[in-house]
């Protein structure tokens, strides 16, 4: 969160080991603990279909940031390459349309953390939770890289350690070495529930189950070797990928998809169903943990992002200010913290069904910001053959799990919200480089 003209001293520096398991902290959360209820929901077994091309375009978004990072390290990674490729107009308007997209996700984030804590202390109030939960998120991402860096990878032991035991406890069910309440005769799951229409709707849920890379490629910059950024990306998403894939392979020979519901993770519905009440409690600590885990590096993110659009000019020039001896960024983090309590009170006071289409359009918008890598990707780096036909497989990928939110009522909504948010960031845009002029990038001289 330093601004770039202060150098990181080499024990600040990133492994790439390091930095995979900080994109698993990212991107190991509530999309797959919780979210993957919905795509199992309306894709039946081909939801494992989805995850595959879901983890497949997600592959190829960040190889294409990581390549772009191991040519020309820079803070403010695909927001500052956007600049660079297309423009000021570009940067100005990739930083804040990623800062709104996480801001209107917070909400629902905290909001989440606090249900997940009353199932424990139901008496205890919700906003009570959100508070702490917001306060101490807060203070590790004041903290700087390196203290966010140890936090995550500490997460990310926890919630991969998680996984693999819930895939042991599953298989051994499955196996028959353990006692399952649901018969076969019960179970009924098909490739297709609600037809070719329902897997094209729950393909973006397949997506937003490794939301996160993002995150991950604004610390790349940070690699010690930013050339091995791109084999730090492969490694995670593999490895996340795999245990995905197993994961819902074993849900789905334990629970039958029709009693899965958003409000309930699908591990944790597994568990019940063999009877691991004891588990159930565990899962549910996990689903706190991986939910606290990507709002802190969300929380780090757009602060970072708010730093560097002020120091190229396109936010408030007191964002930069920092204080003390980690150079925290004060100001920054104020407003960071204004929007996260603006988030939290629509969570908390308007219609459920309303915030719903406010959290939906946010995330969708979260899916631009990946296509906007992608296009940067090919404007700036001009790729082989290869490598540009794989950064239009993500493309197409992309638009069409986006496009699938138009087939059901709930997230058209969302959608039309998320092109109408879009629509505003762009009037923003062009009034604000129309009135000002167009100036030349005031970026930083990349790091040597």
């Amino acid at each position: 969160m330093k601004s770039q003209q202060h150098r990181k001293n080499d024990d600040e520096k990133l492994s790439w080991v390091s930095l995979s398991l900080f994109g698993a902290g990212c991107t190991l959360g509530t999309g797959f603990f919780l979210g993957t209820s919905l795509a199992i929901h309306w894709a039946g077994i081909s939801v494992l279909i989805l995850l595959v091309l879901a983890a497949a375009g997600t592959y190829f978004v960040f190889g294409a940031l990581a390549q772009m990072t191991a040519d020309d390290p820079k803070e403010g990674a695909f927001r500052t390459y956007a600049g660079e490729a297309f423009g000021p107009w570009a940067g100005f308007g990739s930083g804040w349309m990623y800062w709104f997209s996480e801001m209107l996700i917070m909400g629902s984030s905290l909001t989440a953390l606090g249900l997940f804590s009353q199932f424990w202390f139901p008496k205890f109030p919700l906003w009570a939770f959100v508070a702490i939960y917001a306060a101490i998120g807060l203070f590790i991402a004041a903290l700087g890289a390196k203290g966010l860096t140890k936090t995550e990878n500490i997460l990310a032991v926890i919630k991969l350690a998680a996984t693999v035991a819930f895939i042991a406890i599953a298989g051994a069910a499955c196996l028959g070495w353990l006692p399952v309440k649901v018969t076969p005769e019960q179970l009924k799951n098909e490739w297709f529930p609600h037809g070719g229409k329902g897997v094209w709707t729950g393909f973006i849920y397949a997506f937003f189950a490794f939301a996160g890379i993002e995150v991950m490629g604004l610390m790349a910059a940070n690699l010690k070797e930013p050339k091995d950024a791109v084999k730090s990306g492969r490694v995670m998403l593999l490895s996340v990928s795999t245990l995905y894939v197993i994961a819902i392979a074993l849900i789905l020979l334990l629970v039958p998809s029709v009693q899965l519901t958003p409000d309930e993770s699908p591990l944790v519905k597994a568990m019940a169903t063999i009877g691991f009440t004891v588990v159930v409690h565990i899962l549910n600590g996990i689903l706190i943990i991986a939910g606290f885990s990507t709002m802190v590096a969300s929380l780090y993110a757009i602060t970072s992002m708010l730093v560097k659009l002020a120091e190229d000019g396109d936010a408030p020039k007191l964002f930069t200010k920092t204080w003390g001896k980690k150079d925290m960024p004060l100001q920054a983090l104020c407003c960071t913290a204004a929007g996260l309590v603006l988030s939290t009170l629509m969570a908390l006071w308007m219609p459920k069904s309303l915030f719903e289409y406010v959290t939906t359009a946010g995330s969708l918008v979260l899916m631009y910001t990946w296509l906007l890598i992608c296009i940067t990707y090919i404007k700036k780096m001009k790729p082989v053959k290869w490598n540009r036909i794989k950064v239009w497989i993500a493309i197409v990928l992309i638009v069409a799990a986006v496009a699938g939110t138009a087939m059901e009522k709930a997230s058209r909504t969302g959608l039309l919200a998320s092109v109408g948010l879009l629509v505003f960031l762009g009037i923003i845009t062009y009034v604000v480089h129309k009135v000002r002029g167009s100036k030349p990038p005031q970026s930083a001289p990349s790091k040597p």
